[in-house]
């Protein structure tokens, strides 16, 4: 059987003489990428090829293209660490970002898809006072973008730390840059059609990648899974296979773990790049289909994350991996290293940025959308707006502002585990956007003030817990360890700032006089069951 001590460096054969290697991989996925993205765009001529590509979609390609935006650098870097080092704690975020998806089928996917045309400000706009909610709704969507984008740019400053050992922080911001700029140019040039197809050679190349890992791994043990966990045991100790590695220490920490657990099931449904793909297929049924096909991808690729990091910490070591340039978040690349060598090493590499580039371009296309289509179209123009092709413009300087501040804010949180950074933006999205769609979509009663409640509550509440956790200062593994202002005890603030955001929408409902909201109700109702009046598919 082949392995290795935990202490041998193995971060030393990841990159020196094969930075080449790494970076040409790379460099080939980026122009066969961009050949493609530049074709997209001959067809992105409107405001609906621009912002949801033409509706245009199968419900097979979409999912593909949602499990492309969904298994980010948190799938496949962060959580591959978090079970290499904490063994069963770890897989508890594959556990939660996979059972969360049955929230978005079950409530959300086929009834945003009818309702809306591009953003979920349409959504809440369709029966409340347009210009407050939208502009509630885009805040909400800029701040939970914002939050994901930290995670996947804090990924690839440690991913490049390994592959080329820069070490030092400026050498990693430049690479950030760089990352940012190629993602401006995807959405710049492609809009979501060219985005979405990004996202489905990722996601292929991504799965097929993790495939090859497991199968490789799991051969080197005879296909016995038990075999596997019982050396990552050995190397590591009893404690990866039993809960409480990470979360079972004292009281605070297994709330901690129920906070995260129900931020990562809740927020799915609210994360605005998920729910904008809704957007791209033609009719409800295919947008149904979509969530089927991302369920059954997600879920495959969380089970090989299972053997990738029981491999890693098997194979490598928890030591070895946490000592590495890219610390936890170097688990799969560093596997990849001791499987199959620098070639390995490379298509993993590049499969990984891949992945942040995919993703932080559907990012900052729901971002730029929404802040094109509610805030300038809707809010400032007041749904005058002659010139389409003025707001997709807007939505392209939008782009550029958000890349340019996610760049900004990728190097400030450089050296965070990715998978924890994405659980705080789930936090945001299940506090700020998942009560008002809920409430907009199942409450007759509920109007414009129980929608601002919620949404800028939820916000508020949320981010204020987050600065004042120790998932800021006053932790080791905070994002200012030498600092220390935490008054808050959790981590994840999910546990409290959810309840509180239903909460909100209830009050705000109850205290406003408003019932507007009710008189479109019936309305809203026939046509998110049915799809009457919906957008449908253009065809070029």
């Amino acid at each position: 059987m082949q392995a290795i001590s935990a202490a041998q460096p193995l971060a030393q054969e990841a990159h020196g003489g094969n930075s080449l290697l790494n970076i040409g991989i790379f460099a080939i996925f980026v122009a066969v990428t961009m050949v493609i993205v530049f074709r997209a765009s001959r067809n992105t001529k409107t405001a609906s090829d621009y912002y949801a590509a033409g509706h245009a979609f199968s419900g097979p390609q979409n999912g593909i293209a949602i499990s492309g935006d969904y298994l980010s650098a948190a799938s496949f870097l962060g959580i591959a660490g978090a079970i290499a080092v904490n063994g069963y704690d770890g897989f508890l975020y594959s556990i939660g970002f996979l059972v969360a998806w049955l929230v978005a089928l079950l409530l959300v996917a086929e009834l945003l898809r009818n309702t809306g045309r591009y953003t979920m400000g349409d959504v809440l706009s369709f029966r409340m006072r347009e210009r407050p909610v939208r502009t509630a709704a885009s805040l909400s969507t800029l701040v939970v973008s914002f939050f994901y984008l930290l995670a996947q740019m804090a990924g690839a400053g440690g991913l490049i730390a390994l592959l080329l050992g820069i070490t030092d922080k400026g050498g990693q911001a430049i690479v950030i840059a760089v990352v940012g700029a190629l993602m401006i140019l995807y959405v710049l040039v492609g809009g979501m059609r060219g985005t979405t197809w990004v996202q489905i050679i990722k996601a292929a190349l991504l799965i097929a990648g993790a495939f090859v890992m497991t199968v490789w791994v799991l051969g080197l043990y005879g296909f016995n899974l038990s075999a596997l966990l019982g050396h990552a045991a050995d190397v590591a100790g009893d404690k990866v296979l039993n809960p409480g590695a990470q979360y079972g220490k004292t009281e605070t920490s297994k709330l901690d773990f129920i906070s995260l657990g129900i931020a990562l099931v809740l927020g799915t449904a609210g994360l605005p790049h998920v729910l904008m793909r809704f957007y791209t297929v033609p009719t409800a049924k295919e947008a149904r289909r979509s969530v089927v096909w991302a369920i059954w991808l997600i879920g495959l690729f969380y089970l090989f994350t299972l053997v990738l990091g029981y491999g890693a910490g098997a194979m490598v070591g928890p030591d070895a991996i946490k000592d590495a340039p890219g610390g936890v978040n170097s688990a799969a690349p560093l596997l990849a290293s001791h499987l199959g060598g620098p070639l390995l090493l490379g298509f993993i590499s590049a499969v990984a940025f891949a992945t942040i580039l995919a993703v932080v371009a559907g990012l900052t296309i729901t971002a730029s959308a929404s802040f094109a289509h509610d805030i300038y179209a809707n809010v400032i123009k007041k749904g005058k707006v002659d010139d389409k092709q003025q707001e997709v413009k807007v939505a392209r300087i939008t782009a550029l502002v958000i890349g340019v501040v996610s760049i900004l804010g990728g190097i400030a949180a450089n050296g965070q585990n990715v998978a924890f950074l994405v659980a705080l933006a789930f936090a945001v999205a299940a506090s700020a956007n998942l009560p008002t769609l809920l409430y907009s979509l199942f409450w007759k009663r509920f109007n414009t003030m129980g929608a601002l409640f919620s949404i800028y509550g939820g916000l508020v509440i949320t981010i204020v817990l987050i600065i004042f956790s120790p998932a800021v200062s006053g932790d080791d593994e905070a994002m200012f360890p030498a600092l220390d202002f935490a008054l808050f005890p959790l981590k994840n603030p999910g546990l409290v700032s959810i309840p509180l955001s239903f909460l909100l929408g209830y009050i705000g409902t109850k205290l406003s006089k408003d019932e507007n909201g009710g008189t479109k109700y019936a309305e809203m109702e026939v046509r998110s069951l049915t799809g009457a009046g919906s957008e449908k598919a253009v065809q070029h």
